[in-house]
């Protein structure tokens, strides 16, 4: 299950690309449009700066931006920022101690497949996805 941390995360990166790609958006501005407490946001877009997915910049007419264009993020990303790996089994996590039943465990398949295509799914997904189409002319 994925935490109010990476959707929020998500709804802060799809704002910001809906509301001003490369100009700062206050934090009180998407906490507003979003329904989130700025102070919960706060803590949020900070690891997300430290994490390199956005660039805050303080003082008169500072704010957040996105550091690339939405199509160059994946919700992989965002989530494993947010979250950590997105992994079902501990002993299919990168870095994982090796498992003593690996050679023998008859379940390892069925969530080595699942985890591929969790996988490929959060990071086939770019966050320029989740953005609503521009009106037609």
């Amino acid at each position: 299950m994925f935490t109010t941390r990476s959707r929020y995360a998500i709804r802060v990166m799809i704002d910001l690309a809906e509301n001003g790609p490369g100009a700062c958006v206050p934090l009180k501005d998407i906490a507003t449009r979003q329904d989130i407490s700025k102070k919960y946001l706060e803590i949020i877009v900070k690891d997300m700066v430290a994490g390199g997915l956005l660039i805050g910049t303080s003082g008169k007419g500072g704010g957040y931006r996105l550091c690339r264009s939405p199509e160059d993020y994946t919700i992989g990303e965002i989530l494993e920022l947010m979250d950590g790996p997105i992994s079902t089994v501990s002993c299919l996590e990168e870095g994982a101690a090796p498992c003593p039943r690996f050679s023998e465990c008859e379940t390892l398949p069925l969530w080595a497949e699942y985890d591929r295509m969790t996988r490929d799914f959060f990071y086939g997904k770019r966050l320029s996805d989740l953005l609503p189409a521009p009106p037609a002319n």
